[in-house]
């Protein structure tokens, strides 16, 4: 067995041992004395002791305890041959490989490197004085480089090769250290990337510890390496390797089958509210599955993946890809659906909830589930991003499939994303509308999708959160396709599944799908071709928005649905050809309604809109309703509501009132909404038919007291007379 002296780096060999092992000759091969210093003899004996306890140890938990010394020996040793033996010793020694082994053990030694690394970088910065126990021997950061890698041999596997060049690349040049010179930098590059592609090679086809390692040590260094050494990459492999890895293997998020044992320790507590203790076992194992190497960085892997998705040259990788996550997402969906947790809604949190879970336990669980939301999102956005610029993925037997599945994966995440808001996520939007438009190009197959996600019951709204919940995705789903499909498809699927929900808006739980409803009825509306269905079902929409305002509807909701009946129904929609007086008689009963209506303001709800605006009565909101509705009529039927809407004004009692809607009139009438014709003949009235009189001085002049024909008058005075145009 090789021996190495330390103080003339000659070599001789010993019998008996059972590992190479430091030794201490009395002297060396040309008979010549080799007396070491104290140091040099204490930190030898001390290293033979380690390499004999990492042979004889028999756990991984007592060979766990040696790695600060073997981390401190590998930062302070002079001798390259030294260093190569150990560092060979930490990629083979039985004690640390000898059993099943996970990402933690892995990382642990990754971190020996890393450590070791930043040591020596930090050792050769600094000029303090050597303190007795130090190296004993000065080294340069590019013979410890080669000397370390060296012992990343035959007699390892290639995959934990990569943990000691990645965490001699992490320690010289993370977090911007740049410790290294060029050509060693290099070289390392090249190093870790080789050994990358090689154990690529090996992996088999069922992703083990080899594929996460890979994929571990990738997601930490890939930032680290070049555009060269990135090429070099076999994505094709990689990329399966890391999807599994991360999503589906007991490294990753287990398939989302983690997310279903949580029911079992959600106990029903004091006051009818749920509890799911910081203490319990499962949420031992939520928060054990969100630190694992892999789940705790996401953000980075998913950023890999997508890169790689953008680089596998076998297009059928990606359509896999999306196959993984498509099971993914749908076991985390099923999951969840079995867990009491789904049972309460976000609003109804604060009442069934007990503190610890409100506060501890489930946002813990969200942070979890929102970060696989991100990271699937990315990956999507690269895929889709694959698709629209991929021959292949294009093709009419790829593309619509793809997008298909997309927007079923976006359906089985909208329990996590319909908590954070549509419009989070920028990527997330980008992903649903590049779906939807390469979808609503193929007309049958999106119409066969939105079959199969439509609401299990037609007609009812659903009592189950989750149920809700994928309703309100069909929905906003659904109203960017009514102008690619036929009118019947239109009326059994998307009027079928609103309707319900029309009446719902006192609901506070219902609040979000009720305007989704609302928005896919006025869509469908507003399609050409569905003229004859709008003027079918037009008056059951007015008389049910009528019927929900004030009470169920708010002011803003009902002026912008009203506006949008009014527009549908106006020219040039093909509807103004066959019924050319609904908007007329829409606003005939409008004003009706403004003129009996409340004048009390109407009470600001929990949840306000958009915006905090003054206090309306309902007879102020059916008038601005009117005012909104102008800029949409003809202009013989703009001429006759002009003087109606200025005594509608002028009928508001209210000073405060009076003045928003007379703002609203002037903003309609010389805002811009009026095209050439209709702001002629708004101009007209204003200036030369009294319409100025009318809007600023009717309702003062109506509140003036009448005068007394018999009052003291001066003799020769001036009677009544009719105010006349300056003009």
């Amino acid at each position: 067995m090789t021996l190495v002296c330390t103080v003339c780096l000659r070599t001789r060999t010993s019998a008996g041992l059972g590992f190479s092992a430091i030794h201490l000759p009395e002297r060396c091969e040309l008979d010549e004395p080799c007396i070491p210093p104290i140091v040099s003899m204490a930190t030898e004996r001390s290293l033979a002791t380690l390499l004999r306890s990492l042979q004889a140890t028999s756990s991984f938990q007592d060979a766990a305890t040696l790695l600060p010394t073997a981390t401190s020996f590998l930062s302070m040793l002079g001798n390259p041959l030294n260093l190569t033996l150990l560092s060979s010793q930490l990629l083979t020694a039985p004690s640390l490989w000898s059993h099943p082994v996970d990402l933690q053990a892995c990382r642990k030694i990754l971190s020996v490197f890393n450590t070791a690394a930043i040591a020596v970088l930090q050792n050769d910065t600094t000029d303090e004085p050597r303190i007795p126990y130090g190296r004993n021997r000065k080294i340069e950061c590019d013979a410890w480089v080669k000397a370390v890698a060296e012992g990343a041999d035959d007699k390892s596997p290639r995959w934990r090769h990569m943990l000691l060049l990645g965490g001699i690349l992490m320690g010289f040049e993370g977090q911007n250290r740049q410790g290294l010179p060029r050509h060693i930098r290099v070289k390392l590059e090249s190093a870790l990337s080789t050994a990358a592609q090689l154990a690529l090679q090996e992996l088999g086809t069922e992703i083990d510890i080899d594929g996460q390692c890979i994929t571990m040590v990738l997601n930490y260094t890939f930032e680290l390496l070049s555009d060269l050494e990135r090429s070099k990459l076999d994505y094709d492999r990689l990329l399966p390797a890391m999807i599994q890895s991360a999503f589906l293997s007991s490294e990753g998020l287990e398939g989302g089958y983690f997310l279903g044992s949580i029911d079992q320790d959600v106990v029903e507590a004091p006051n009818k509210q749920f509890k799911w203790s910081s203490n319990s076992p499962t949420f031992l194992i939520v928060s054990a599955v969100s630190a694992r190497p892999l789940v705790s960085t996401l953000g980075p892997l998913s950023r890999l993946i997508a890169h790689s998705i953008d680089n596998v040259r076998d297009p059928r990788i990606v359509a896999q890809t999306v196959d993984y996550l498509a099971d993914f997402v749908r076991t985390l969906m099923v999951q969840w659906r079995q867990n009491k947790l789904s049972e309460i809604d976000a609003a109804e949190e604060a009442e069934f909830l007990d503190a610890e879970s409100r506060e501890v336990t489930v946002p813990a669980l969200w942070k979890t589930l929102r970060n696989c939301l991100y990271s699937i999102v990315i990956t999507l956005r690269a895929v889709l991003g694959r698709t629209i610029n991929d021959g292949a993925l294009a093709a009419n037997s790829s593309a619509p499939y793809l997008s298909m599945q997309c927007l079923h994966i976006l359906r089985n995440l909208y329990f996590i994303s319909s908590r954070i808001g549509q419009n989070a996520s920028s990527q997330q939007t980008f992903v649903l509308l590049a779906a939807i438009d390469i979808l609503s190009q193929y007309p049958v197959l999106a119409e066969n999708f939105l079959r199969s996600i439509k609401p299990s019951d037609l007609g009812q709204i659903p009592a189950h959160p989750v149920e809700r919940c994928l309703d309100l995705f069909f929905l906003n789903v659904a109203e960017h396709f009514p102008l690619v499909l036929p009118t019947e498809t239109s009326e059994e699927l998307f009027l079928s599944a609103a309707f319900p929900y029309l009446a719902a808006g006192a609901n506070s739980l219902l609040l979000e799908i009720f305007e989704a409803a609302h928005s896919l009825v006025l869509v469908v509306f507003a399609v050409p071709h569905n003229s004859e269905l709008a003027a079918k079902h037009l008056p059951f929409y007015i008389h049910n928005l009528f019927a929900v305002f004030p009470n169920n509807l708010s002011a803003r909701q009902f002026r912008l649905a009203f506006k949008t009946v009014i527009q549908i129904t106006a020219p040039p929609s093909p509807l103004a050809n066959t019924q050319p007086l609904l908007p007329s008689i829409l606003l005939e009963v409008v004003h009706e309604r403004a003129l009996n209506a409340s004048s009390t303001p109407i009470p600001q709800t929990p949840t306000p809109d958009m915006s905090q605006s003054p206090p309306l009565s309902e007879q102020a909101v059916l008038t601005l309703a009117l005012l909104d509705s102008l800029a949409f009529l003809r202009v013989p039927d703009l001429k006759e509501w002009l003087p109606l809407a200025a005594q509608l004004i002028n009928a508001i009692a209210d000073r405060d009132m009076r003045h928003i809607c007379i703002d609203r009139f002037w903003e309609a009438l010389a805002g811009g909404e009026m095209d050439v014709d209709r702001a002629h003949c708004c101009v007209t009235w204003w200036s030369t038919e009294g319409g100025r009189e009318l809007v600023l001085f009717g309702a003062e002049t109506a509140d003036a007291p009448e005068p007394d024909a018999n009052g003291p008058y001066m003799t020769g005075a001036v009677g009544d007379v009719a105010p006349e145009s300056k003009l």
